[in-house]
């Protein structure tokens, strides 16, 4: 509904799906050489190259010459996402062979666990992996391409690499899980000797800290904060972590006298009776523990992160709901990432499963120790990848979740963007994206629910909401379609968008402010 003219608007632009195919890229050498007799004065002669190492790439890239001269190295990315290799490619025999590989009956990580340095003066390539089942961090030796040691090991992982100073061999590195915070999702920042893998703390606390270096990486700003707690500013030495003055403080005392509550985190056992999961309460201002108040769970269970805050920021949709008069709660369950691999792994080929058999457990555990939490009235909503989990819930917890709002939801996965998908999903298309999908289990409908979608999402297909609307109405089932004609993704944020969803979850909550 375009608003400078009467009729519709063309848009195209590209847009690939999973089982979809795509443009392949394969490494060719030429040998150019010098000669008197062609009219161009040179020769150019392609040497033959064996492909079997890098048959079926979703991508070729970060082409690196060899320090022995004689090969050319890439990283091969599989399709399907279950193999990742670094592969040396001779120059004059075109043969190839594996310098490191990473192979998943599940999946490599590839958007967010892949990192690799080369130290060429010593033959040696840095290499990140899951093989261990944490995310750790390995000397390869580039010539025969074994490990020579493990530099991180343990129930912890490496989140992200600063830099790496080769006259020295340390490395810089951000951690999570390791250090004196009490949550495994709040990072801390070390340095690590590559000929050791000595580690040394560089920040210390109970909170996630966030750096940065100087531009020598002599000494390093840290900022720590915690979710309910404002942001304490350091200036750190990085040879030892030692506090060379303290910066100053963020003041929550104002915001607590006006009556600002901070979200309380919370810990409990996960599905399986032994794992941490660990979730936000949002509680209103005026919150009166002898009274019954609804939750509310805000989800989103994408698997390229973990999505509850850990730091000091506003959450200002939650803590909106809370105000509204509810008790809201996040949570990430297994199949989020930056935990183990096998707590990862759940998610794959079964992304229907959002963590819910933790997520209700969780609120259970709240409920037991909290008499104000009313588990009779549940309600749930989310957008994109948590609009597909938001209606999931009714479909197959709905004797948990009394009511869900879905937003813009990937509610079919074969209808959606290829990378993310065939990431968690596999390829090729199988039957398991059937079985993941709204659309098909439609029929299960047992709780209200209300969908939303904007006329111009150009991030998940808007034909997503329209085949499951029509799978919902075949089944005879009663629903709220909402369409917001010239919004984009996640049209439920806003204005009109945020009122109904709020209107529609706090009336089937019996909840509707008066």
């Amino acid at each position: 509904a375009p608003k400078d003219q009467l009729q519709p608007r063309l848009k195209t632009f590209e847009y690939a799906k999973p089982g979809d195919a795509i443009d392949r890229a394969f490494p060719h050498i030429f040998r150019v050489e010098r000669d008197a007799t062609a009219a161009t004065k040179f020769r150019v002669r392609e040497i033959p190259v064996d492909t079997a190492l890098f048959a079926n790439p979703w991508s070729i890239d970060d082409v690196h010459f060899l320090a022995n001269g004689r090969e050319v190295a890439f990283k091969y990315n599989q399709r399907g996402h279950q193999v990742l290799r670094m592969i040396a490619l001779d120059l004059e025999t075109g043969a190839s062979r594996v310098i490191a590989e990473e192979s998943f009956p599940t999946f490599v990580d590839y958007t967010n666990k892949i990192w690799h340095n080369w130290l060429d003066d010593s033959g040696e390539l840095l290499w990140m992996s899951e093989r261990d089942g944490w995310n750790h961090l390995y000397v390869i030796d580039v010539a025969t391409g074994t490990v020579k040691r493990q530099l991180t090991k343990g129930e912890w992982l490496v989140r992200r690499v600063h830099g790496v100073e080769t006259a020295h061999r340390t490395m810089d590195v951000a951690l999570m899980g390791h250090g004196d915070s009490a949550s495994p999702y709040d990072v801390h920042h070390a340095r690590i000797a590559i000929d050791t893998g000595e580690v040394t703390m560089l920040t210390s606390g109970d909170g996630t800290c966030r750096v940065e270096f100087s531009p020598d990486h002599s000494a390093l700003v840290c900022v720590r904060a915690r979710s309910d707690m404002p942001p304490v500013y350091e200036l750190r030495r990085s040879s030892d972590g030692a506090v060379i003055v303290e910066l100053g403080a963020g003041d929550a005392r104002a915001m607590i006298t006006a009556g600002w509550r901070a979200p309380e985190r919370f810990v409990a056992k996960g599905r399986d009776g032994t794992t941490d999961i660990w979730g936000l309460v949002f509680r209103p201002m005026n919150f009166d523990p002898t009274k019954k108040y609804p939750v509310i769970e805000n989800i989103y269970a994408g698997p390229h992160d973990h999505h509850v805050a850990t730091w000091f920021e506003r959450s200002s949709r939650s803590r909106e709901y809370a105000e509204l008069g509810a008790i809201v709660v996040q949570i990430d369950g297994m199949g989020t990432n930056w935990r183990s691999k096998a707590f990862h792994d759940v998610c794959w080929k079964n992304l229907k499963d959002a963590g819910f058999p933790d997520r209700i457990a969780w609120i259970r555990a709240l409920a037991a120790r909290d008499s104000s939490i009313d588990l009779s009235r549940v309600g749930i909503f989310g957008g994109s990848a948590g609009g597909q989990n938001a209606m999931r819930a009714v479909l197959d917890h709905a004797d948990f979740y009394r009511v869900a709002v879905a937003d813009c939801g990937c509610h079919d996965n074969r209808m959606d963007k290829i990378w993310w998908n065939e990431q968690w999903m596999g390829w090729p298309v199988d039957e398991s994206y059937a079985r993941n999908s709204n659309a098909e289990d439609a029929h299960k409908l047992g709780g209200a629910l209300m969908l939303l979608v904007g006329g111009l999402d150009q991030n998940v297909d808007p034909a997503s909401t329209m085949q499951v609307a029509q799978k919902l109405i075949d089944a005879k089932k009663d629903f709220e379609l909402l369409v917001i004609p010239n919004a984009g993704h996640g049209c439920a944020e806003s204005e009109y968008g945020n009122l109904r969803r709020a209107k529609f979850l706090f009336e089937h909550l019996d909840a509707l402010p008066r």
